[in-house]
């Protein structure tokens, strides 16, 4: 079994985003195996096709650059490639701080009329902490690494640093998450 814990950073406004939507602008993830060691890791940038342009509230939030997804693939192509570097003929979950994540991708995948089987092997390992430590209010993965003893390394709200930091809180708590 590989778990791919993986985080997202979309398209983002102050109000709400032009033309109705929001879209994947980075993809980063780990795939760590069932012993808890890490054994990939996947970050690519991704070009929106709705709203190209980002706007000044997303670039200062994520630290994203204009140039960076101008010079990404499209979803498709990005997309197609991380789920061949899932290896999706394996045995896999995928692994998010929340629902957002996942709901960003299938909600791409139909902006884009792809397929979403794979994504049906899902778990929301922010619902599952808040479980495992009796816990009803939740809070951001920035308080939870603190709380566990963990330094936040990387830039917050960029898909590999915080994939990267919600492996620890992973592999932590490795034997109690419900798959």
């Amino acid at each position: 079994m590989n778990f791919i814990i993986y985080d997202l950073e979309a398209t983002c406004w102050r109000g709400r985003p032009p033309h109705g939507a929001n879209e994947i602008i980075e993809i980063g993830a780990y795939k760590i195996n069932q012993y808890g060691e890490t054994i990939g890791k996947f970050s690519r940038f991704v070009k929106p096709s709705v709203n190209p342009t980002l706007s000044y509230f997303c670039t200062e939030l994520t630290t994203i650059t204009q140039q960076q997804v101008d010079s990404a693939a499209t979803f498709p192509k990005v997309i197609e490639d991380f789920k061949d570097w899932i290896e999706l003929y394996d045995d896999y979950i995928l692994c998010a701080w929340g629902d957002f994540d996942i709901q960003m991708i299938r909600n791409d995948c139909d902006l884009h009329q792809l397929e979403k089987d794979w994504l049906d092997s899902f778990t929301n390992l922010k619902g599952q902490y808040h479980r495992i430590k009796n816990v009803d209010r939740y809070t951001g993965l920035k308080t939870v690494l603190k709380k566990e003893g963990f330094e936040f390394e990387g830039v917050h709200h960029r898909a590999i640093s915080d994939a990267n930091n919600l492996c620890k809180i992973f592999v932590k708590y490795l034997d109690e998450w419900i798959y």
